[in-house]
């Protein structure tokens, strides 16, 4: 009884009137519907787009052209140049399975509640570490620079 006497005191009988016959869930104010703010984009694109000039150019000269031909036949011919096929195949398989393997990793590590702000945590002091190590000074960008240049060289077998 003393319930109902508190929530009488606290919200205050309201008279029916014509915007109310619309069904709403509580007693919030009314509020006018939101704009959609595709349309606005829209209209801005469309306002930028017509400003900039079109020119339709049929050349097979431009160097943003990309020739899906040549890059088949490269392809092709990268690949009959290799020996150990079947080895290409697995790498490229365990690949696929690691980064397949690691979403799901990520996937249960983000369920866990407080263990992705830790993470990011981690991240943010290593990157401040790397560019306090690495990035900071001249120098240190050089060494960066022959480390960099000396695991180019073991990866592609040059060294």
């Amino acid at each position: 009884m003393a319930t109902a006497a508190a929530t009488a005191v606290l919200m205050p009988l309201r008279i029916p009137s014509a915007t109310s016959r619309l069904a709403r869930c509580s007693n919030l104010p009314y509020l006018p519907p939101r704009l959609s703010t595709t349309s606005i984009i829209q209209v801005s694109e469309s306002r930028r787009f017509s400003l900039v000039p079109i020119r339709a150019s049929s050349s097979e000269e431009s160097s943003t052209s990309i020739d899906t031909d040549e890059i088949f036949t490269d392809l092709k011919q990268k690949w009959d140049a290799l020996e150990n096929k079947s080895t290409v195949i697995v790498y490229g398989g365990g690949a696929i399975v690691a980064v397949w393997l690691s979403s799901i990793i990520v996937g249960a590590v983000n369920s866990v509640p407080l263990l992705p702000k830790i993470m990011e945590l981690v991240g943010l002091g290593y990157t401040g570490w790397f560019v306090y190590r690495y990035l900071l000074f001249k120098s240190s960008r050089k060494e960066l620079a022959t480390d960099i240049e000396a695991l180019k060289k073991k990866i592609a077998g040059t060294e």
